[in-house]
């Protein structure tokens, strides 16, 4: 069975953001379940191109996001977006031509179905693939994020943007669902927004990160009492940053240690003098271990946020919003839920005050066999059926 995964960003062995990680663990479920995956979209610009895999076809380079883009290639973006209808994320994907695209579907060779990775390519070239049978990967409901970005927005341009995206990925999120032979998501809570809560139409699929850590009872260096990692310029990420920086921080002591990692805006180190926040990082893992607790802030978004898997799968203490345990079903003890400002700081005292170290490798190796089964189970709804044993 030969299927194409189609995607905005293909993997290149070092993922950065949660889109990313999800991606690697549905690639790996989907080799598991013994299919043979191509992978089309485009590198990641600037990153080493030597680990992207050899089955991978690499439409171009490009840098999506739209913080690190100038003025110029900003307006590009819009042009291509308004004059084609489309939404602002698939029109950066214009980058590569339908020529181009149509090509190397070609160069493929014999192909069994294509597989959607979220909105952005789809929402582009979804024609030229129209007559291979397809399976929709919905990371987020994205027309429900972009509506709480527009809420969130603090300019007028932003909120008219923001607002332009809801509309159409509605629309888009609709067709790409009806077209589908199977949709994946990775919450329950967006199977029931999309409206395909068809045990025949969809599946959950519960996401893996990283190996977890074994917990070898010596006790972890910290250099902080609470660590955060994030990808700050997506707008849901941003919400539930600012939700911390701007109502939490104030009922924490004054000598509690802060460090924050990602891309942030370096305004915010100037509004925030208290918390170190120290950029990209070159070992994600190591820097949330650095930390006592690790606070999930989530505000808002949908799907799954990734940083409550890696979290779990390292055993780290942690607290949590309701939020951020969207698609989880299981909550280590270590986890304090917690949506009220004073109460979630409270508890990351409490927290850091006495950090319990859980084992993470029980949680890693349910949630891959449950990802496994859900993966097989949409092949074969879809009627690819099952190739060997999944692992």
């Amino acid at each position: 069975m030969h299927l194409v995964f189609a995607t905005s960003i293909v993997p290149d062995g070092t993922p950065k953001s949660g889109y990313e990680i999800a991606n690697a663990a549905i690639l790996g479920a989907l080799s598991r379940a013994g299919c043979r995956v191509s992978v089309m979209g485009f590198a990641w610009q600037g990153r080493e191109a030597c680990s992207i895999a050899d089955d991978t076809v690499v439409l171009g380079e490009m840098d999506p996001r739209t913080e690190a883009a100038g003025g110029l290639q900003k307006l590009r973006w819009l042009a291509r977006a308004m004059t084609r209808n489309m939404t602002f994320s698939s029109a950066k994907m214009l980058l590569a031509s339908t020529a181009q695209v149509r090509a190397a579907l070609d160069g493929l060779g014999p192909v069994d179905g294509v597989i959607f990775n979220s909105v952005q390519f789809a929402g582009a070239f979804r024609e030229i693939f129209a007559h291979l049978p397809n399976i929709y990967v919905a990371h987020n409901v994205e027309y429900v994020s972009a509506e709480q970005s527009a809420r969130a927005a603090r300019s007028p341009i932003a909120r008219f943007m923001f607002g332009r995206e809801a509309k159409l990925l509605k629309t888009l999120e609709a067709q790409l669902c009806a077209d589908a032979h199977f949709i994946y998501t990775l919450s329950e809570d967006d199977r029931q927004v999309l409206g395909v809560a068809d045990d025949r139409r969809s599946a959950v699929l519960p996401l893996v990160a990283h190996a977890p850590v074994e917990v070898t009872g010596d006790e972890r260096r910290t250099d902080y009492d609470a660590a955060l990692i994030g990808t700050w310029s997506w707008a849901p990420n941003r919400i539930g940053l600012d939700w911390f920086l701007e109502q939490v921080v104030p009922h924490l002591p004054d000598d509690f240690r802060i460090a924050v990692a990602g891309d942030a805006p370096p305004s915010l180190a100037q509004e925030h003098p208290r918390i170190a926040f120290v950029g990209r990082v070159p070992d994600a893992v190591e820097f949330v271990r650095s930390g006592k607790v690790v606070p999930l802030i989530s505000r808002a978004g949908t799907g799954v946020q990734l940083k409550t898997i890696e979290t779990f799968e390292l055993g780290l203490p942690s607290v949590a919003t309701q939020s951020a345990l969207r698609g989880i079903s299981y909550k280590p003890e270590n986890c304090t839920l917690a949506d009220e400002p004073r109460a979630f700081a409270d508890a990351l005292v409490r927290a850091a005050g006495s950090p319990v170290d859980l084992d993470g490798r029980t949680f890693h190796e349910e949630q891959r066999n449950a990802l496994d089964k859900a993966v097989l189970h949409g092949l074969q709804q879809s009627g690819f059926g099952r190739q060997n044993e999944a692992a």
